[in-house]
């Protein structure tokens, strides 16, 4: 029998919410997301209801959440969000019967785990869909870098978040170690998504500039540093780009041999609209450079997930599973 939830997925930035309908474990349908900034709302309730009354006759009996940071204990909060949300008191606050807490990663495990096969583009290695059992490596450059893993066995799937992006980094040429000793001076550790993540992407261009003799001045902005390096118009922005492939691709195949993965996705907005990108780039070098495992690699598919709302349906997903 078919349900009709609400789902939302929550940032430190925008909250965005949806209605969903899913039957036997799964979703069936995921309707037209709405983006709200967190800043024009005091709480999630008060968003939710905002919502509601945009979507009057959806009337969901449950809800799904994807919320960017740990949902353990009975309050969660958002580093950069003043929303505090009470899992216990959500039925009561929203008015539903049912109600599911994802991680926002988990969330993109979720969605991974149920969307078709033609919501991935084909990255490197065997082509066709996943293998029907084992394990997936997901793993998500954006701010930071979102790492989970997907358990699929003749039972069904289960989901492990992970704090994987905090790995230590490991170097493998001598630029990467000019690279790891400049960080260190401001950085007492350097874990992978100071590199292979947004945020390291930063990281990447102030280095570089630094050890070209070129320091940069003031905070970087984001936007026109991506649109540096893609558009070609700043050697050492590209510079950076080269080597966030580079550091990624060794990050994911490290993922992968850690997690016994026979087969990875990359996931999130930045892989999204990098994904024409890694073919030319030293990506799929690094991925499979793992010495004696060499071969090993070579037979894992890697692909880029290219569904426009994950979280969503991800939490839709696994409200599906948790209540089938």
């Amino acid at each position: 029998m078919s349900r009709t939830i609400a789902v939302a997925d929550i940032g430190g930035t925008n909250a965005r919410f949806a209605i969903a309908t899913i039957d036997g474990g799964r979703v069936i349908e995921l309707g037209e997301p709405v983006t709200m900034g967190t800043a024009d709302h005091t709480s999630f309730q008060l968003a939710w209801q905002d919502f509601a009354r945009a979507n009057p006759g959806a009337e969901p009996d449950g809800i799904g959440i994807a919320f960017a940071g740990p949902v353990g204990g009975d309050v969660l909060k958002l580093t950069n969000n003043p929303w505090v949300v009470r899992p216990a008191l959500i039925p009561e606050k929203l008015g539903v019967k049912d109600y599911v807490v994802v991680n926002d990663f988990g969330a993109v495990g979720h969605a991974v785990a149920q969307l078709d096969y033609d919501q991935f583009e084909h990255l490197r290695g065997p082509e066709g869909p996943f293998p029907a059992t084992g394990v997936i490596s997901i793993v998500g450059p954006g701010t930071g870098l979102g790492v989970a893993q997907l358990l699929r066995n003749e039972t069904g799937y289960h989901v492990i978040e992970t704090e994987g992006g905090h790995m230590d980094f490991a170097p493998l040429d001598p630029l990467e170690d000019q690279i790891v000793a400049h960080l260190r001076r401001t950085l007492r550790r350097i874990s992978v998504e100071r590199i292979a993540s947004g945020g390291g992407f930063d990281n990447l261009y102030a280095t570089l500039a630094a050890i070209e003799g070129k320091p940069v001045a003031g905070r970087l902005d984001d936007k026109a540093l991506w649109t540096a390096a893609l558009e070609g118009k700043d050697p050492v922005a590209v510079a950076a780009l080269d080597r966030f492939f580079l550091s990624l691709g060794a990050v994911a195949g490290d993922l992968a041999l850690a997690h016994g993965a026979n087969a990875v996705v990359i996931a999130g907005g930045l892989g999204y609209r990098l994904r024409h990108r890694f073919a030319q780039s030293g990506f799929a070098d690094r991925f499979i450079a793992k010495g004696r495992f060499e071969r090993r690699m070579e037979a894992i598919a890697v692909k880029v997930l290219i569904h426009p709302q994950p979280g969503l349906y991800g939490a839709a997903a696994a409200f599906a599973k948790a209540h089938p």
